[in-house]
């Protein structure tokens, strides 16, 4: 099962979190964006519908395969 773990940073003279090398929106303060990574963390965590997904590929085939609801990763928030 994948793991997800978003990291409370200072970035762009506030506060946000991270996953991945991508950054939120900056938050006024600290406790603002681990308020915010909690709440992004928990949704992640919800499982979803099975769904069959489309999507083109670098060499510009189509794929299609199916996306099952409840493979939804492990997460945890790093302050």
């Amino acid at each position: 099962m994948p793991h997800v773990t978003y990291k409370i940073v200072e970035h762009d003279g506030g506060w946000a979190y991270t996953v991945n090398g991508v950054f939120s929106e900056p938050f006024p303060n600290r406790a603002a964006a681990l308020a915010a990574a909690r709440r992004a963390a928990a949704e992640q965590r919800v499982p979803g519908r099975t769904e069959v997904i489309e999507y083109e590929t670098e060499d510009g085939k189509w794929r299609s395969e199916t996306a099952a609801g409840n493979d939804r990763p492990e997460t945890e928030v790093e302050g």
